[in-house]
């Protein structure tokens, strides 16, 4: 039996790891945390509307599930030269089929310690729902929430999020009877935060923002992030007694470091297949990968997913001589989201021929809860998998 084995315990690296499994081959799969933590619906737990553990799933009882090995342990280094990977625990070894799913780093940005991040490490929700609650209990504040940009690789933006917990802290704050008392703003770089979403949805934003008095600070690059500020190129301090931020994503540590093809960003340049360019059998899937295509391009978790089944598409082509033709990820390209308001919500899609923003009042949000609930139970194959979901 071919043996794959997966690097990473994100969205990429599982439904690798299941479609792997699917195909028939032995599968390994090494990650640094026991679980699979479900950032799209993590924006929740801020506003303790969900609980931590929700947000996870055991690798170990998907591996169960699905009849695939678990080694919990950390990629120190990749060497395409001689396929191979080292381990912090389990050494060096040399492999010939490997998928690479370890995601991405993050832009580097002078006092970014002194924020908070929604997409950053699990943990820091829960810091985040700390910072929340007790400005909260004091009665007041100034919060500011923002997104920063990579010039060397724009589909590395991720704003989404931010705009999803920006939207729902409002409504905690509206439930509580306390929103006249806090002064929300979002800042971006960028001038138009959120346009590749299409011009509706970016229409239906900035509405959003007037009807519920949010300031903004667009369209100036940060100079640094200060203990109760964030301090603008323009000189220009934006003060905060709450600063949750996003950087945009950039190659990892490991990725940098390595042989492997990379874009200017620092991420695995891949043939259209998913291969890694120049090393056959190696496969690039997710944020760990530079993607080609549209200026509006983005890494998302839809996209993750599909990427992930063709590389095993790919693998079982080569490998176990299917008679398929092999499969290539740009025509998955699209931005989906399901964008969360708290009270309701809008489904956003653009692909090359349209865009287009729906709003949900309160189904909505009805909606991403019920999707939260769909994830956690199709990949333990409690329910059937829909595709495209």
């Amino acid at each position: 039996m071919s043996r794959i084995v997966i690097l990473g315990g994100g969205i990429a690296g599982v439904e690798a790891a299941i479609f792997c499994r699917k195909a028939g081959f032995e599968v390994e799969l090494i990650s640094d945390r026991d679980y699979l933590f479900i950032y799209p619906i993590s924006i929740w737990i801020p506003v303790s509307s969900l609980p931590f553990e929700e947000a996870k799933l055991s690798l170990e009882a998907l591996a169960t599930r699905h009849g695939f090995a678990l080694t919990l342990d950390r990629v120190c280094a990749l060497n395409a030269a001689n396929r191979s990977f080292t381990l912090e625990k389990g050494g060096t070894r040399q492999e010939a089929n490997v998928v690479i799913a370890l995601g991405s780093g993050k832009m580097k940005h002078p006092g970014l310690e002194h924020t908070l991040s929604i997409c950053g490490e699990p943990e820091q929700s829960l810091r985040l729902k700390a910072a929340i609650e007790a400005l909260i209990l004091r009665g007041n504040g100034a919060v500011a929430f923002g997104f920063g940009g990579n010039p060397n690789d724009s589909s590395a933006v991720r704003g989404g999020p931010g705009f999803e917990l920006f939207f729902n802290l409002h409504h905690r704050l509206k439930q509580l009877g306390i929103r006249d008392r806090y002064e929300l703003t979002f800042f971006a770089p960028m001038a138009q935060p959120g346009a590749r979403m299409g011009d509706r949805a970016l229409r239906m934003l900035a509405v959003q923002f007037r009807k519920n008095r949010f300031h903004t600070k667009f369209g100036t690059k940060i100079r640094r992030f200060e203990q109760k500020a964030v301090v603008f190129e323009d000189d220009s301090v934006l003060p905060s007694d709450l600063t949750m931020f996003i950087p945009a994503g950039n190659g990892s540590e490991v990725l940098l470091a390595s042989d492997l093809p990379k874009n200017a960003a620092g991420f695995v340049r891949i043939e259209p297949t998913c291969e890694v360019v120049g090393v056959p059998s190696w496969y690039a899937i997710g944020d760990a990968a530079a993607l080609e295509g549209p200026d509006w391009k983005a890494k998302q978790g839809h996209l993750a997913e599909a990427m992930a089944r063709i590389a095993v598409h790919n693998l079982a082509v080569d490998l176990l001589k299917r008679s398929a033709p092999r499969k290539t990820y740009p025509e998955h390209l699209n931005i989906t989201c399901l964008m969360d308001m708290g009270s309701g919500g809008g489904l956003v899609y653009r692909d090359d021929s349209r865009s287009f923003m729906l709003p949900l009042p309160v189904l909505g949000h009805s909606l991403k809860r019920l999707w939260g609930r769909y994830y956690r139970q199709s990949k333990l194959g409690r329910i059937p998998r829909i595709p495209g979901l």
